[in-house]
């Protein structure tokens, strides 16, 4: 909860703190115009109010946030994504987002590290269903390159690391394959057991190509992977599988995961976030 208070403060100020204080009143407000019962936070809170219950006996997840925006975009890609392998939207509404909740829930995180390339497989898996998605006709979703734009801004990065990754990002987006609907996000905690199988939550929704969509999971768990002694030679490995199993370059995968890592580094700074983890993930890339 400390994570969330200090992410929404720093993000919304004066009218986070106050959003804060009124939660009590709005989740019994939701819970009551949903009839929902035995709403419990979930572990790890960032940047949404998360909790789990039900609705009637069905298990549901609840998320609240400011971001009304990001919450409508998570509810379009979710709606998009239906039938190959997400869960499932009962309602959105304004900062509001409840959900079928996947049973048992427990993330890919679990196979980390014992059973890393096991996680390598389910993801290949999650990712090549995810990717049939046809693109929907009419559609908000926005492009890779729109994201990737913001690197061309002045930031607090050393000058190598962004220039490398403006370069990296203008070759990669001018030898694009065929564009798909991706994930945008697809890591080990977005990857949920249901049942005998793995459905996808938090799916940004983004256009482009296949081999964009590697790069979140390389970089993740953070930061259990940082702290790894062995996490060289477990990236090496993840780059080199991800390369044999979708048949692609293995400096393809590299440097998109160079890109995104700087990416998110100025997300991070965007946000007023801790900046520690892309850094060290840039330095791992760079011993390439």
């Amino acid at each position: 909860m400390k994570a969330l208070e200090k992410n929404i403060i720093n993000l919304y100020g004066k009218k986070g703190k106050q959003w804060l204080a009124n939660l009590p009143n709005l989740i019994a407000q939701v819970g009551t115009t949903y009839g929902l019962s035995n709403l419990n936070p979930v572990k790890n809170l960032s940047y949404n109010y998360v909790l789990s219950g039900f609705q009637d006996n069905q298990p549901i997840i609840l998320k609240l946030g400011q971001d009304i925006d990001g919450l409508k975009q998570e509810a379009k890609a979710l709606e998009a994504f239906l039938g190959f392998g997400v869960v499932c939207v009962i309602a959105e509404n304004d900062g509001l987002l409840l959900q079928i909740r996947a049973m048992s829930g427990v993330s890919l995180k679990s196979y980390f590290p014992a059973k890393d390339n096991e996680a390598i497989s389910i993801t290949i898996n999650t990712m090549k269903l995810l990717h049939k998605a046809p693109i929907p006709q009419v559609h908000s979703f926005l492009n890779v390159k729109d994201w990737l734009s913001i690197l061309d801004k002045d930031w607090e990065i050393p000058t190598k690391y962004i220039q490398k990754a403006r370069a990296l990002r203008d070759n990669l987006l001018k030898t694009s394959e065929k564009e798909v609907l991706l994930h945008g996000d697809l890591h080990h905690d977005n990857i949920l057991q249901n049942g005998n199988d793995w459905v996808v939550i938090d799916p940004k929704g983004v256009i482009g190509e296949p081999a964009y969509e590697v790069a979140a999971f390389i970089r993740n768990p953070l930061p259990e992977l940082l702290k790894h002694d062995n996490v060289q030679v477990i990236v090496d490995n993840r780059i080199m599988c991800f390369a044999e199993m979708l048949k692609l370059p293995e400096s393809r995968i590299l440097d998109w995961c160079f890109v995104q890592a700087v990416l998110s580094w100025v997300w991070a700074l965007e946000d007023r976030y801790d900046t520690t983890y892309f850094e060290q993930i840039i330095e791992l890339l760079e011993s390439n």
